[in-house]
């Protein structure tokens, strides 16, 4: 076994409380160091967030959601698409604190490659979709923003309706399969590095977080709720470090090579880097009632797959989704692959096994 390796499995058997907090989680390699001790963006494996499609077009979209409220997204078709015909569709999901600019366009524009018709959307309350607060997290509407996706695709004159999939990515693969259970208009659901956050925030990795701290966590939540109610200012919790230090923990470093370095780093019109990837402290405890996998198997007999790398700490989520889901199903491992390898590094992305699994799905 490699130091790296040890290292990693060592980590493992530690991370609790301190980890809980992130919201969006990772452990890898950390990020590398110049000799002034500044981070280096690590650029391995082909990582290409920022990836332009020659072969694709690309258009701004917006549409309404039921609550009335705009979702935006990146609309990508093929160059050569036949407009007079209709084709499968795929919408795509960024990570959890994250925005379309941040792995979601790249998935969509190789999915788009391939002759799909892609989506790639911003949550509500994050980039340039609509919602106040900003950041604010509430899973209900985060599941509608990808059946509002369907409803736009649906009613495109060159989509075939009956050949609309999902792509979610940390953890909007915990929101894409909560709108499958309720939406059938999806026809196949992947997952890629999925998060469910609702297990994540009760429970922390490996169950670490007890009652007791979870209990402390709710009660400080809202004992903020009134600091904020009485004119108090926004409060924040999780996300990316926004500095590196010799005591920065592991998952940060891997999260902070991603978001905070031009590997990956974006900034919306109108947001503060101090407050990207980072949601509201008092709206978070929401992901506590938040149980994606409960009845997961009724999405059944509808296709699903799950990749996780075989390095990452949250490969334990795609493993128990697999393990409850009906049939039709598949867990994809990449070997040597973290977390947050599979936003970007094209070179470990399975791409042949996600062009197969929508072409034989959406046929």
């Amino acid at each position: 076994m490699t130091k790296q390796a040890s290292d990693r499995r060592e980590f493992l058997k530690t991370a609790g409380t301190s980890v809980a907090a992130l919201g969006v989680l990772s452990v890898a390699s950390s990020a590398a160091f110049a000799a002034d001790n500044k981070p280096v963006s690590d650029m391995s494996n082909g990582a290409n967030n920022f990836f332009k499609s020659e072969k694709v077009a690309t258009q701004k979209v917006a549409f309404n959601n039921q609550y009335k409220m705009k979702v935006v997204g990146n609309l990508f078709t093929p160059k050569d698409l036949n407009r007079n015909a209709k084709h499968p569709a795929i919408v795509v999901g960024h990570p959890m604190g994250a925005v379309k600019e941040q792995s979601s366009n790249l998935y969509a524009q190789k999915l788009a490659e391939q002759g799909f018709v892609t989506l790639a959307i911003d949550q509500s309350f994050w980039g340039e979709s609509e919602g106040q607060t900003r950041n604010l997290v509430s899973p209900d509407i985060y599941a509608e923003a990808f059946s509002a996706a369907v409803d736009f695709l649906g009613t495109q004159s060159f989509v075939n309706r009956e050949r609309i999939g999902v792509l979610g990515i940390c953890g909007s693969g915990s929101f894409v399969i909560s709108a499958a259970k309720i939406d059938p208009r999806m026809k196949a659901i992947a997952t890629v590095s999925m998060y469910d956050m609702g297990a994540a925030n009760r429970n922390a990795l490996n169950h670490s977080l007890t009652l007791e701290q979870r209990k402390q966590i709710i009660a400080d939540a809202a004992q903020q709720r009134y600091a904020e109610f009485t004119g108090g200012a926004t409060q924040y919790t999780g996300g990316t470090d926004l500095v590196l230090n010799e005591k920065t923990h592991p998952i940060q470093r891997e999260f902070f090579d991603f978001y905070r370095t031009p590997r990956g780093e974006f900034t919306p019109a109108g947001a503060s880097t101090e407050t990207t990837t980072r949601p509201t402290l008092t709206s978070n405890i929401k992901f506590m009632n938040f149980y994606p996998f409960n009845d997961i198997e009724t999405i059944s007999p509808r296709p699903m797959m799950f990749i996780t790398g075989d390095q990452a700490h949250s490969k334990e989520f795609s493993e128990e989704a697999y393990r409850l889901a009906g049939p039709a199903k598949e867990l994809v491992l990449v070997p040597g692959a973290g977390h947050v390898d599979l936003y970007d590094r094209v070179n470990l992305i399975p791409w042949d096994k996600l062009n197969a699994f929508y072409k034989k799905n959406l046929a």
